[in-house]
Parts: structure tokens; C-alpha cells; sequence
């Protein structure tokens, strides 16, 4: 005996999928609101959709309120020149139509649609089922742009209904994360800097940031020596290829000598060159570091480190633009500008007679000082997001976020190895989320040691975790003597009221109930 279901038990069970689904849609665009990056947002957004309209290809933009111009877009699914076809030949067909009436536009196929047929980039791909629903009331934020469908035939009814929910709750969410990225530019004390330097890669919003290109903009277009100093691991070698780069000898060779890397009895030769015979490795002519960035600049790394013999070649080139190479009688030329750098201080090592007197003065023409990151504490977010972007990219690691745990963990933790250190433990904390299948990076990805066992405990510390032990005796006791008053236990410890608000998040502090 074979059992049927009546046409009432299918109609409902499809209706209770719709309602699943949309719930699941619901539940989705909930964890969206979490994310603070336009171009993660964006991202998630529009896997989203596409995956919710078994859409092949997708097209997310959004406008800048101001212009009513594109200022983010993002695309899914799409080759470079799909992208190009869809943003400007569809810009006087489907999304312009969208756009102009705030309607969502829906066609079973491009290439039989009368609206769109003519147009070339229709005919060339041969595009058939295209739905677009504007973002936001008129005018739109943006627009959400699916093409061509998973399975034959056109996006139907529930699709249509499935993106205008999305593009209205996504509109909230938008217009939310546009305002605070508006305010976090206007607010931004380096974006002056940022206008007329090219300093991509260079991370970080904070005032000693913003110090740091102020100076750059003074060294960069003038050819002297320059002496960067700041401690180990705070981004020395970047900041030199930045003043290259924005400097009048940019697009010629940037040279690099780690002074620390190389034997005494080989900088001079590695520095300088050698000719055939000159010493006892030299077999061949041997071409230095001061020929290789002729026209361009040279950086030394660990300035402090170079031998006093080298030290007075050096500043010969400084003086007369002219230096010999290992067993030459004759002088040759250079054409270079030298950019010093050095974790130690120089001063004492001039005092020490370690380090010649002249050629410190030298160097340092116009001295640059590269923070620590204990000094930019309000760069480690965004750091945190570009390192564990890097570490995705380097390691094909799918999309992870950083969680705020984490974050204002690390935002209390000190990290004695600055951007090295904060770097190195963002991308060992990448691959631990990613080999357990988790999406978020915790506290526990970042600091494996940060909650040790009684028996670890019972060993030596690391610096890092006795650092943050401290941290956390102390607050609580300064909380505990203040009855738990945040401004007066900040007044105490001479720390602003958000940051001990953040260093309780952090060590999981809570008030004892009496």
C-alpha cells in the first residue's frame, strides 16, 4: 500500500522551509552587525545573498551619501572584466534602473529583456536571469546585484522577496558602519599625511603614528642622510622604504645591509666591494652594497653594530661622495643617500668610543624615532585585522574575525617585541583557529598561556605572563581599595577610565559580592 501526502501536508511543509530559511537569513545578517569593517562586511554580505539565491555570480556596492558615488564594491563569482562589464555597461541598464526608482529589478533573461537586450555587455556575456534590489530608501545606499542562477531558469518569487528583506536589513547595518568609518577618517590625525604620502601598509591611526608621517613629509623630499631610532621590532625597515619611496630618488634601488648579520671580517667587503685578491675569500671582483643602490638609497640596519674601520669609510662617502673598494688604489663614485637604523643608543656608544662622534652628527641630519607599540595602544585593532588578513592570504586560511575578547586582550597585554611580536601571534593564533574550524579568533588562539595550569604555574614564567599577572593583582587590588570606583582607581594608576575598563574585560574581573 503506497501513502501520498495531500497537497495541504506540501504546502505546508514548504512554507515551514521558507520560514526556516528566512529565520536562518534573519540569524545571519545578526552576526553581520557585529562586523566594524567595511570591506569585511561587504565580503560576508554578499557570500551571503548569493548563497541564500543560489545566485552564480554576485555585485555588491554601496554609495558615499555626499557624492551618491560607488565608494565600496565588491564582487562574487566575477572575472576583473565581468566586474568592469557590470559596474559600467549595467550602469545605464539594471542597476541604474534600480537605482532611479528604488525598485527592485528582476528579468528571467537579459538577452530577450527589451530594457537590456541592446546592450553590449549583454549580447558579449550572453546574461540571463539578473535580479537587483536597490539598498535603503530612495536615494539608495547601494545595490545588491545577483546574475545568472545555480540551476536553469529564472530567480524566482521567494529569491526577489529573500533580497528585498536583505537589502533592507542591510541597510541599517550600512548606513551604521559607514558613519562610524566616516567618523573614524574625519577623526583620523593621520589622514592629512596619508593625502601627500603614499604610505600603503602602514598601519595605524594614533598620534604618535601621525608624528611619525608629519616628519616624513619634512625628510622624504630632501636627498640627506636620515637616522631612524626607536626600539626592536616597531616597523625601522618599513619606515626607510617609505622615505625611499616618497623621496626624489624613488623607483631606483633600495638597498638593505643588516650591519648585525654580517662577520667584521666580511661587512667591509659586503658594504664596500672587493676586487679579486683583496682578501682571502675574494676570488672574484665583488661588487658592493654601495654600488648595488647607486642612484637610489642605501639602509643600513643596526647602524650601532658597523666596525670603526667601516665607520670611517662611511663618512667618507658622506663627506666626498667617494669611497674604495677592497684593494682598489683608485676612488670611485656615489650616488646615494644613506638611511640609518638602530635599537641601540648611540650617545652612549659616541661616549663609549664605539661609535665614531663625526659620523653620528652625520646621520643624523633629520632624526626620526619610531614609537613602540605601547605608545600607539590605539593602533592594535587595526593591526590586528591587517595581520590576521596577511596570515589568511599567506596561508590560504579561510575568513576569520578577531573577537573583542581577544582584541582588548591585547589592547592590555604588553608586547616587549612590538609589531614583530604582535605580528608573529596573530598569525600562530590564524592557524589555530583555522585547524580547530572555528571562524572567530579567541583570547585562547592568541594567548595560549594566558590561563596556565597549577603545574605550569608552578615553573618560571615567561616575561609576558608574569607581566600580565602583575597587571591583574594590581588592578584588582586598586579596585578592592576604591570600593570598585573606576575613576578613582583610574585617577590612581594614572590610566584613562576606558582603558582600566578595558584591562577588566581583559583579565575577566568581577566584583566580589559582600
Amino acid at each position: 500500500m503506497r501513502l501520498t501526502r495531500s497537497e495541504g501536508e506540501v504546502g505546508f511543509e514548504n512554507e515551514l522551509a521558507q520560514i526556516r530559511g528566512e529565520r536562518d537569513l534573519y540569524r545571519a545578517l545578526l552576526d553581520l552587525g557585529v562586523t566594524d569593517q567595511v570591506e569585511t562586511f561587504l565580503r560576508q554580505a554578499l557570500s551571503l545573498i548569493v548563497d541564500v539565491a543560489h545566485a552564480r555570480r554576485g555585485y555588491l556596492e554601496l554609495h558615499e551619501e555626499r557624492t551618491g558615488e560607488p565608494r565600496w564594491w565588491i564582487a562574487h563569482g566575477c572575472s576583473g572584466a565581468e566586474v568592469e562589464a557590470i559596474r559600467s555597461s549595467f550602469s545605464r541598464g539594471v542597476i541604474a534602473e534600480a537605482l532611479a526608482t528604488g525598485k527592485t529589478v528582476a528579468t528571467a533573461s537579459a538577452l530577450d529583456d527589451p530594457r537590456f537586450r541592446d546592450l553590449g555587455s549583454v549580447r558579449a556575456n550572453r546574461i540571463e536571469a539578473v535580479l537587483c534590489a536597490p539598498i535603503g530608501t530612495v536615494p539608495p545606499l547601494g545595490i545588491i546585484y545577483l546574475q545568472d542562477r545555480l540551476e536553469p531558469g529564472p530567480f524566482s518569487e521567494a529569491d526577489r522577496q529573500r533580497a528585498e528583506m536583505f537589502a533592507r536589513n542591510l541597510a541599517a547595518l550600512a548606513d551604521r558602519l559607514m558613519v562610524r568609518h566616516r567618523r573614524a577618517v574625519e577623526d583620523d590625525p593621520t589622514r592629512e599625511f596619508r593625502s601627500v604620502l603614499h604610505v600603503d601598509g602602514f598601519i595605524g591611526r594614533s598620534v604618535a603614528l601621525a608624528h611619525v608621517l608629519r616628519h616624513l613629509t619634512l625628510v622624504a623630499p630632501l636627498d640627506v642622510s636620515v637616522l631612524i631610532t626607536g626600539p626592536s621590532g616597531t616597523g625601522k625597515t618599513q619606515l626607510a622604504r617609505l622615505i625611499h619611496d616618497n623621496g626624489p630618488r624613488a623607483g631606483n634601488p633600495f638597498v638593505e645591509l643588516n650591519c648585525a648579520a654580517l662577520p667584521e671580517t666580511l661587512i667591509e667587503s659586503e658594504l664596500f666591494g672587493a676586487l679579486p685578491g683583496a682578501h682571502s675569500t675574494a676570488a672574484r671582483r665583488v661588487e658592493g652594497k654601495v654600488a648595488a643602490a647607486e642612484a637610489g638609497t642605501l639602509f643600513l640596519d643596526e647602524i650601532g653594530e658597523l666596525p670603526l674601520s667601516a665607520q670611517s669609510k662611511l663618512l667618507q662617502i658622506l663627506h666626498s661622495k667617494e669611497y674604495y673598494p677592497l684593494g682598489s688604489p683608485r676612488p670611485m663614485r656615489a650616488d646615494i643617500r644613506i638611511i640609518a637604523a638602530t635599537n641601540s643608543d648611540l650617545k652612549k656608544s659616541v661616549a663609549d668610543r664605539t661609535f665614531r662622534e663625526d659620523l653620528f652628527y652625520r646621520l643624523q641630519v633629520l632624526p626620526l624615532r619610531m614609537p613602540s607599540l605601547a605608545e600607539r595602544k590605539e593602533d592594535i585593532p587595526e593591526l590586528l585585522r591587517f595581520f590576521c588578513a596577511r596570515a589568511r592570504e599567506r596561508h590560504q586560511l579561510p575568513e576569520l574575525r578577531i573577537s573583542l575578547g581577544a582584541t582588548q586582550t591585547a589592547e592590555a597585554a604588553e608586547w616587549p617585541g612590538n609589531l614583530r611580536e604582535l605580528a608573529h601571534a596573530v598569525e600562530a593564533a590564524a592557524i589555530r583557529a583555522a585547524s580547530q574550524g572555528v571562524l572567530t579568533i579567541e583570547r585562547s588562539h592568541l594567548f595560549p598561556d594566558l590561563a596556565p595550569s597549577a603545574e605550569a604555574l608552578d615553573g618560571p614564567l615567561t616575561f609576558q605572563q608574569a607581566t600580565r599577572e602583575f597587571q591583574g593583582q594590581l588592578l584588582r587590588r586598586t579596585l578592592n581599595e576604591t570600593g570598585w570606583n573606576v575613576a578613582e582607581a583610574a585617577s590612581r594608576l594614572d590610566l584613562a577610565r576606558s582603558h582600566i575598563y578595558n584591562l577588566i574585560r581583559a583579565h575577566g574581573l568581577e566584583r566580589e559580592s559582600r
